[in-house]
């Protein structure tokens, strides 16, 4: 998810990162040259517990409409609301905000596994590494590990995250690497499968974020 308000400064050097992409694979560097400048900008919310909330309030939701629940909340609370204010808020005041029941038992849930300290604090998670926060944070309900993947990308720039599931950059990785007859449009069984992504980007590590980005850039691409 990325955000267009204040964003934070990435802890690598994305100039040797998209070197090292570039000297690693040839195929991907064409693809950076295309695109141009790596331009991954953080997100600048507040905490793990912030960005969670965020991630449940927009499954499954169009964007515009995730927003708009999403500023509601906010409005409800004054602000971001802590755990202990959704754990102490009835679902009544929620549901009125549009938030579904599951999304409520999702919020409670979250809320209660930030206090026990299952969620990190923003100053504790940086000490973890990406595994061990992929296996605490999708204990909470609603939280798979394609959102924990975007917050590593995302929230605390993590340089070495392939998202394989994501439909994106499988995707992109289809478009850049696979030969697909320009012919026909690009079909779901033309996407790769996370064996065949995962061999190749060996070569990628440890920046293998960055090459996650551009793959979402070549759809970008291939739209225009």
């Amino acid at each position: 998810m990325i955000h267009d308000g204040k964003s934070r400064k990435l802890p690598f050097d994305p100039v040797e990162a998209v070197e090292h992409l570039k000297a690693s694979d040839a195929k991907l560097a064409g693809l950076i040259e295309c695109v141009g400048e790596f331009k991954l900008r953080l997100d600048s919310s507040p905490s793990p517990f912030a960005s969670l909330l965020e991630s449940i309030l927009y499954q499954q939701l169009h964007g515009k409409a995730a927003a708009t629940i999403h500023r509601r909340v906010r409005e409800y609370f004054g602000g971001d609301p802590t755990p202990k204010m959704l754990i102490d808020t009835p679902d009544d005041p929620l549901r009125a905000c549009g938030v579904s029941g599951n999304k409520i038992k999702a919020f409670r849930d979250l809320a209660v596994k930030t206090l026990d300290g299952t969620v990190p604090t923003h100053a504790a998670i940086k000490k973890l590494s990406d595994a061990e926060i992929i296996e605490r944070l999708t204990a909470v309900r609603g939280i798979g590990a394609w959102t924990v993947e975007m917050l590593l990308i995302f929230r605390l720039g993590r340089p070495d995250v392939l998202p394989v599931t994501d439909y994106g950059v499988r995707k992109g990785f289809a478009l850049t690497f696979m030969r697909i007859p320009k012919t026909r449009a690009l079909a779901v069984k033309d996407l790769p499968k996370a064996d065949v992504m995962l061999k190749r980007a060996k070569k990628w590590a440890p920046y293998r974020s960055v090459a996650s980005w551009y793959l979402w850039r070549a759809c970008d691409l291939a739209k225009s």
